[in-house]
């Protein structure tokens, strides 16, 4: 019973640990600001749409994946910041292969969303 507890405790705490993420995220991030502000219509329109459940998988998850890769760019970004503000060409390089990321999937989430609906409509 003491593991179940203490399993509990863990799970509880490290919920904590993340909303305390998404909110410093909102807080202090406007690239995350403006994905997420995209991303919440996009997924609630996914259910408005006559599409398959794998479909709809596709769609809520390119979106989902772009925010998750924000967050961690975002990481990136403040565990170089913490080092300090001088310019090293090894932080610059992390930061940009960290946008890269992003730009990436911000590129899978528009081919998903058109390649479902481009059929659709045209």
């Amino acid at each position: 019973m003491a593991n179940q507890v203490t399993g509990f405790t863990r799970i509880y705490k490290a919920a904590g640990y993340s909303w305390k993420g998404f909110k410093a995220a909102w807080q202090n991030e406007a690239a995350f600001r403006q994905e997420a502000s995209v991303a919440i219509p996009l997924i609630l329109l996914s259910f408005w749409f006559d599409v398959s459940t794998v479909e709809r998988i596709l769609l809520v998850g390119s979106v989902v994946l772009v925010c998750v890769t924000e967050l961690l760019n975002s990481a990136v970004e403040c565990a170089i910041d913490r080092i300090g503000p001088e310019f090293h060409v090894l932080s610059g390089r992390a930061k940009d292969i960290g946008s890269a990321a992003v730009l990436l999937t911000i590129i899978l989430a528009i081919f998903v969303w058109v390649s479902i609906f481009w059929p659709r409509w045209f």
